[in-house]
């Protein structure tokens, strides 16, 4: 079993990574694969890297587009790939050696048809790869079913891309969300256990591994409006009762993890939309997700009206 991988490296001006990224590939164990770098309107030297690599080895391509997301450049490489499987890789993480080999052989003792997902666990690294760290969270095999990422996605677990590897076909009906900036994997591993009522096949070991970068959106910016965002969106492929659920867990959670709900839960169902929405544009909450925050809000509102109202009948 050799069937051709894509690998697709989406690149924003991280340059100064990229060249270990692609070594990364190139030391790859298995050695039938396609690497798509995609530009994505970079400012720094990714331009310049990418073209000497071009050069190293056939097997890199290069695609270059104005500054739309990460999405957007990875629906561009889910565009031109030719390959059988997909292996997602941020420009600023690598791949262990062996990561796509061993992925293609447990693939080979199982049906395709029915295990198209394998996931790998993950390290953490600095600047030097044999600095490395334990993993943000435990992965347990338990976790990766439709209603656990659904559920309790960032709470018990996350699932970085790159430690997935996918069959192609997960790729004919789906793309991701070039609307969100973050959680658009969420949004992607939702809908394949969802849809696909698929079986994954989980390694143990460390076969991706996880930089921590200062500079990376994930450590920059204010994640909640995405996540708020990813939440709506979801809204419209779940159903009314996995919605009001996931609607509870949210604002229990933001009760329980930061400090913009310093009420007890029982005080909750007295707190009004207006009081939440002061709360929230204390930490800073960007104007331009009012209207997604207000509709979560009014929801969970409701919700905790209903429920409370329940409680005392």
């Amino acid at each position: 079993m050799t069937p051709l991988v894509s690998i697709i490296i989406p690149c924003y001006n991280q340059g100064q990574y990229l060249q270990e990224t692609l070594q990364s590939i190139l030391d790859q164990t298995y050695s039938n694969w396609e690497c798509l770098i995609i530009n994505d309107g970079s400012i720094d030297n990714t331009d310049e890297i990418a073209q000497k690599w071009l050069q190293k080895d056939s097997r890199f391509s290069y695609y270059y587009q104005e500054n739309r997301g990460v999405s957007s450049a990875r629906n561009l490489g889910l565009r031109f790939l030719k390959g059988e499987f997909v292996q997602f890789l941020d420009s600023d993480d690598v791949l262990a050696i062996d990561k796509i080999e061993i992925a293609i052989n447990e693939l080979a003792k199982k049906s395709v048809k029915e295990y198209g997902i394998v996931i790998s666990n993950f390290e953490l690294f600095r600047e030097n790869q044999k600095d490395v760290l334990p993993p943000y969270c435990n992965f347990e095999e338990r976790y990766f079913d439709y209603e656990s990422i659904l559920f309790i996605w960032n709470e018990l677990f996350t699932i970085p891309l790159h430690c997935g590897f996918f069959d192609v076909k997960f790729f004919e009906d789906f793309k991701f969300n070039e609307s969100l900036n973050a959680y658009e994997d969420w949004v992607m591993w939702v809908l394949f256990f969802k849809n696909n009522k698929t079986e994954c096949i989980f390694i143990d070991k460390p076969l991706a591994l996880y930089r921590i970068n200062p500079n990376s959106v994930t450590m920059t910016k204010n994640m909640l409006p995405d996540y708020i965002k990813a939440y709506v969106y979801l809204k419209q492929f779940l159903s009314v009762e996995e919605y009001n659920r996931l609607s509870l867990i949210l604002i229990e959670r933001f009760s329980k993890s930061t400090n913009l709900f310093k009420c007890k839960f029982e005080d909750l169902k007295k707190t009004n939309v207006y009081k939440l929405g002061l709360l929230l544009k204390k930490a800073s909450i960007k104007s331009g997700f009012r209207k997604e925050l207000r509709i979560l809000f009014v929801k969970l509102n409701h919700l905790y009206e209903d429920k409370f109202n329940k409680r005392k009948t």
